[in-house]
């Protein structure tokens, strides 16, 4: 790929990492689904050693916390060829989620001695963290609503609560949990956000929960926990009291963007299998299954959408790096409904192409639909996003937002 919106390091880098991902990284997918999860952490520590060596470590952060200082536009660009490798390549170049968005959080709102206790070492890539917000009680969709409290007694908040899909928790160092503390104020700010080592005793590990009937592992589960009396220092508070919810808005913001970052670089990948399959599938003699019309629609429309979904992410990109997340709310919302949609269209088709080997692990079609398809729920589901840029548009010709909708 081009560099769209280029600048001089983009261009020298694209190249340099999409040969670093085709050589050292997509040879690795073969054995994806036979290889023990531990053995895969073994190669790839090497792997992220040799990114350290390159000077591509936590190349999305800013320079005084050991990144590169790319703006997120030019990293949007990078992350998309480090999803040309699903599984490996954002955890290889310390970039997966949830620990991009927390690293994020930590950075901007976060003490010194947080900083120094979770964050350096979660750079370092020394440690893995999660982030606990969702309940099965409550919509995970509206993070004014929840149950978990942290009661203050002392110089400690004590937490007890309920949490599911607390993506990555298997093997987390530390989670960041919403919780209520200020349960009699606006429902903006009741809740806080407050780091929770996975050691505290009363942190209760569940289970990974099952996606599609496939339970992850690592930086691929995600974990029902429960909190039983967890004692933390009053320390561990992100920001202030109350502030739950605007930091929820400001992690999940560039969340969402890192997501459809993602889910670009994915849409290429299954795009690139269909394509080969289609011009050395034959279907009757001597001729192959991509002269077949059908396929041929596929393809195109694949081709279009794929580049008309990376032009809003990076546009999106660029804008927040002008303006921010919070003046770009709204192009943040169209991107999200918009590019999950799109990454499940183009598995689906490939899916389709492939026919019944696109169902089984011969490839990696089904397993990426698995986890794919998740992509129009996870942070936030496409009709809260189509609702919200929606009510945004409509207030601009005068609608009465006190009426209920």
């Amino acid at each position: 790929m081009e560099a769209i919106f280029a600048t001089e390091r983009i261009s020298l880098l694209i190249p340099q990492i999409k040969q670093f991902v085709e050589e050292e990284l997509i040879p690795l997918e073969k054995d994806h689904t036979t290889r023990p999860f531990k053995q895969t952490e073994k190669i790839l520590a090497t792997k992220r050693e040799l990114v350290k060596a390159k000077g591509w470590w936590n190349l999305h952060l800013p320079k005084n916390e050991g990144g590169m200082g790319l703006t997120l536009c030019e990293f949007g660009q990078i992350s998309e060829i480090l999803s040309l490798a699903p599984y490996y390549g954002q955890y290889t170049f310390n970039s997966q989620a949830p620990d991009i968005g927390n690293t994020e959080l930590i950075g901007k709102f976060a003490s010194a001695s947080i900083k120094e206790k979770f964050l350096q070492p979660l750079l370092e890539g020394k440690i893995r963290s999660c982030f606990s917000m969702t309940e099965p009680e409550f919509p995970g969709s509206n993070p004014t609503r929840m149950a978990t409290t942290a009661v203050r007694e002392g110089n400690e908040y004590v937490i007890n609560g309920h949490k599911w899909f607390t993506s990555s928790a298997d093997g987390a160092a530390f989670a960041v949990v919403m919780a209520v503390t200020n349960p009699e104020a606006h429902k903006h700010q009741r809740a806080s956000m407050i780091i929770v080592p996975t050691d505290t005793p009363g942190f209760e590990f569940v289970r990974n929960i099952p996606v599609f009937g496939e339970t992850g592992e690592g930086w691929a589960s995600h974990a029902e926990i429960r909190y039983n009396n967890c004692r933390v220092p009053v320390d561990n508070l992100i920001g202030e009291e109350g502030m739950g919810f605007k930091l929820a808005q400001e992690r999940l913001g560039p969340g969402r963007i890192h997501h459809c970052m993602r889910w670009v670089g994915i849409a290429e990948k299954a795009f690139d299998l269909m394509c080969r399959h289609a011009v050395t599938r034959e279907m009757d003699e001597d001729v192959m299954l991509g002269q077949k019309q059908f396929i041929q629609g596929f393809i195109s429309e694949s081709r279009m959408e794929i580049d008309a979904s990376r032009l809003l992410v990076l546009r999106t990109a660029h804008n927040i790096d002008l303006y921010g997340a919070a003046a770009t709310r709204d192009q943040i919302s169209g991107i999200k409904f918009y590019v999950a949609n799109m990454v499940v269209r183009i598995l689906d088709r490939a899916i389709q192409v492939h026919g019944a080997k696109g169902l089984s692990d011969e490839t990696m079609l089904a397993n990426l639909y698995q986890h794919e398809r998740g992509a129009r729920i996870w942070d936030g589901a496409d009709e809260v996003h189509k609702q919200s840029m929606a009510i945004s548009i409509l207030k601009k010709y005068g609608l009465d937002l006190k009426k209920k909708i």
